[in-house]
């Protein structure tokens, strides 16, 4: 096994939903009051822990916003020296594109097993084993993207909830990850997560549980993003262009947008966003390694009006001078601006980003091809990755799938690099049979030349994308051993230490 050599210091002082391939369902992990499980004494006597005080964060309170103005106000800073993209600037956005960037996927021996779990003696022993090789270290552009989407983590935090690795001692989700190999992190964020109908919005679920702050905003993602560079991991800022969740059954406009009546307009306004988030990331020294422009845009980005609740359950279409549709010839030019638009704003920030598109329903081969042919060759939109939600509870199909899948885009694409933006490996609601499913989607993806890697989506959350990876206790999260071993027996295969 080849060890690699680790250049660079860790951050002295590591502390301490997202969006899931869900055809219309509006993920979210219950209030922790209500979760059910072992009691906190129960869990700490049944593994002689030993308890370490966390300094809390104070986290603030924003006042209900009452004008698109007012959201706009609160959630960016002085546009006045950013690169502003014109209405017409089409025509150069088309003309501009960003070579991909080549990633070199590190080698090292492999190590035969017919089951993954048998290449360990034990999660907590490989655990231990990798945190002892783990003060120096920082990920390198180019290394097997083994990722995990944590933004819920945050809020774990705020409501004072405790994390316990594998081997019974408490950590912060950073360390966790960390000592199972982990080397990549995805945070989502909103436009105005506070605004009516948004994932902080007074009486939604966020705020219900956590207290009103507007978790997956521009102030919340640039302090977690911040701890996620200290602590020496990649980071993928997945940016939803919504207020809440953007999934495959609703892209709602964010508030600040809504009296918006041209896509030119409405491009510029992405553009300008996009560019003061990533701009203020910088600014903040948390420059993001990667972002997605969008989320789950099978259909098409920015498409609709929310109407009656937070979690877009009648959702309203926008008028087709706006509407992002995929099924008109329209809504397909509105997205392409949309996307165009993005990925503008990032590279103007920083060519060395890399972009990322994200699509869902990778088994449905003909659309994925559609997809792209729509996009990248009849409309000129340029980006370096393509991502994909790949959940086998959801007939997205298998490991195998995804690989063949990726194999064959690449000749056709063959300056593009793929990842699995989001995946679980739970064959059905809220269950995982343990079947090595997750095991081999890495696996698969490692052994895919065009493929960056994969991102475990949400690992304290379950539903019906899969099973959650913690044991929810009373105010606990316990790493379950059983479902880390799987990534820790990657990890040994293939050297990623």
């Amino acid at each position: 096994m080849k060890t690699r050599i680790l250049l660079f210091a860790l951050a002295s002082s590591l502390s301490l939903f997202t969006s899931c391939g869900s055809e219309g369902d509006s993920p979210s992990a219950p209030p922790y009051s209500d979760l059910v499980g072992i009691s906190s004494s129960e869990f700490l006597s049944s593994n002689s822990l030993e308890l370490s005080s966390s300094s809390s964060e104070s986290w603030i309170s924003s006042n209900s916003v009452s004008s698109a103005s007012e959201v706009f106000e609160s959630s960016s800073s002085s546009l006045d020296s950013m690169p502003m993209l014109s209405s017409h600037s089409e025509s150069s956005l088309t003309s501009s594109s960003s070579s991909a960037v080549v990633f070199v996927l590190s080698s090292s021996s492999s190590l035969a097993s017919s089951s993954s779990r048998e290449m360990l003696s034990s999660s907590e022993n490989f655990s231990s084993a990798l945190e002892s090789s783990s003060s120096f270290w920082r990920y390198s552009n180019g290394e097997y993207i083994l990722g995990a989407d944590i933004s819920r983590f945050q809020e774990y935090e705020a409501a004072g909830i405790s994390l316990y690795d594998t081997d019974g001692k408490e950590k912060s989700i950073f360390e966790i990850l960390r000592n199972h190999g982990f080397n990549y992190i995805r945070l989502k964020t909103f436009v105005a997560p506070q605004a009516p109908y948004g994932y902080a919005a007074s009486g939604c679920d966020v705020a219900n549980a956590y207290g009103n702050f507007p978790f997956a905003g521009k102030d919340s993602l640039i302090s977690y993003a911040k701890r996620v560079k200290e602590a020496g991991f990649g980071l993928l800022v997945d940016i939803h262009y919504s207020d809440n969740w953007a999934d495959p059954g609703k892209q709602h406009v964010p508030y600040p947008w809504r009296n918006i009546t041209n896509a030119d307009e409405m491009a510029d306004s992405v553009y300008a966003y996009t560019y003061d988030l990533i701009s203020s990331l910088q600014a903040a020294g948390a420059l993001p390694d990667m972002v997605q422009v969008g989320n789950e845009i099978t259909n098409g980005m920015i498409r609709h009006m929310p109407s009656s609740d937070c979690w877009g359950s009648d959702t309203v279409a926008l008028s087709l001078s706006v509407n992002g549709g995929m099924g008109t010839s329209q809504g397909v030019q509105n997205t392409a601006k949309y996307l165009k638009s993005g990925f503008a704003a990032v590279k103007a920030v920083s060519s060395s980003i890399v972009t990322m598109a994200h699509i869902e329903s990778p088994q449905n081969t003909s659309t994925v091809e559609w997809w792209l042919k729509s996009m990248v060759q009849n409309q000129g939109v340029n980006f370096d990755v393509m991502g994909f939600s790949a959940y086998e509870s959801y007939s997205h199909g298998n490991p195998s799938t995804w690989k063949s899948l990726i194999q064959n885009l690449s000749k056709t694409y063959s300056g593009m690099k793929f990842v699995i933006a989001e995946f679980n490996g739970g064959n059905s609601d809220g269950s995982y049979d343990y079947d090595d499913a997750r095991y081999e989607t890495l696996d698969a993806m490692k052994n895919t030349g065009a493929s960056l890697g994969a991102f475990f989506w949400e690992p304290a959350s379950g539903g019906a994308w899969g099973e959650s990876m913690f044991e929810w206790g009373s105010m606990t999260l316990a790493a379950k051993g059983k479902d880390f071993a799987e990534f820790d027996a990657f990890v040994k295969k293939w050297g990623l230490l």
